[in-house]
């Protein structure tokens, strides 16, 4: 592991929020048969990503990396799961959720990742979403594991036709705007227009809302990404709710498989669903890293995180260890 260290650029562009891994999977069960098991994570620790970042020799690390597996025993039935929007324009990742399954504990913590939260490295851009571009989602799970100090254990990705169509399979979602919007960008024919308050959305619609970030004169939300973070949590709670009262069950399960990919296995899926929705809505929980938007490191605008309080929620909300883990365990810079 290594040590914790101290030390409006492009437009945003719209990445599909977390849309149905809770709840929307079931589905699969009562469209094929299959072999319904819990997953089996990887128990290995987080490996280093950048080499002329460690701090001990490969020998050193191999020991470090026993000694930690060994304190750090395994929560039973406990996973950990990056969620992560596609952005189909820029090739990045904008939208990450971390995701702490515990079926033994009887909860699910989403934990949002800003995208333009500050990585440890000295690359053309050091923050989250850049990962994605650089070396996919390996790549990025590999420095979320290197940033949190925890293992990322599997992931799922949706992309932006992903979202809007599932949004439309489920007849849309009843959603109450937070704030009047009026957003035109003729060079991504984007043209954002709703008025404050409970509207029925399409996908096409959906998709609008949750990108929406400030209007045509500048202003948007007073906490910038955090505001459309914020927004995009209250539409999944809608889209969960929603998807507790589907009827179309094989056609959702043929646009789940269409859209999204993963690395669990469909008896993963099921078994994953069924478990959610044993627990229900109120096992459900939403969070984000603590941070400062405005940050500034190597001439590009970044959020950087707290220590203490990341290292705080990591512990309270994503560590599938029965130990907690340390600032020792992170890599967090602080410019």
């Amino acid at each position: 592991m290594k040590k914790h260290k101290k030390s409006q650029a492009r437009k945003e562009r719209f990445s599909a929020i977390l849309l149905s891994l809770l709840f929307l999977v079931v589905a699969v069960a009562a469209a094929v048969k299959i072999f319904v098991r819990a997953p089996q994570p990887d128990d290995a620790v987080p490996k280093p990503v950048d080499a002329a970042l460690m701090s001990v020799d490969a020998a050193q690390q191999d020991e470090t990396d026993k000694s930690v597996s060994s304190a750090n025993a395994r929560k039973e039935y406990c996973y950990t799961i990056l969620v992560s929007g596609l952005d189909n324009d820029n090739g990045g990742s904008d939208t990450n959720i971390l995701v702490r399954f515990d079926a033994t504990g009887k909860s699910i913590d989403l934990v949002s990742l800003p995208r333009d939260t500050l990585l440890h490295h000295e690359w053309a851009s050091n923050k989250l979403n850049y990962a994605y571009a650089k070396g996919g989602t390996e790549l990025l799970c590999q420095e979320i594991e290197n940033l949190l100090g925890i293992p990322v254990d599997f992931f799922v990705t949706v992309n932006l036709k992903g979202f809007i169509a599932l949004v439309d399979q489920i007849g849309g979602v009843d959603f109450d705007v937070p704030v009047d919007m009026d957003y035109d960008d003729p060079y991504q024919n984007l043209h954002i227009h709703y008025s404050k308050g409970l509207q029925h959305l399409n996908g096409q619609q959906a998709m609008e809302v949750v990108r929406w970030r400030k209007n045509n004169d500048g202003i948007g939300y007073a906490t910038a990404d955090i505001g459309r973070i914020e927004t995009q949590q209250a539409f999944l709670s809608q889209v969960a709710r929603q998807l507790l009262k589907i009827g179309n069950v094989p056609a959702m399960a043929q646009v789940f498989f269409k859209y999204v990919k993963t690395d669990l296995t469909t008896g993963n899926l099921v078994w994953l669903g069924t478990e959610a929705l044993e627990m229900g809505m109120d096992a459900v929980s939403f969070h984000t890293l603590p941070g400062d938007g405005s940050g500034y490191y190597r001439k590009e605008s970044v959020y950087v995180l707290d220590p203490e309080q990341t290292l705080a929620l990591v512990n309270e909300a994503l560590n599938p260890y029965n130990e907690p883990i340390t600032l020792e365990d992170m890599d967090i810079l602080v410019p």
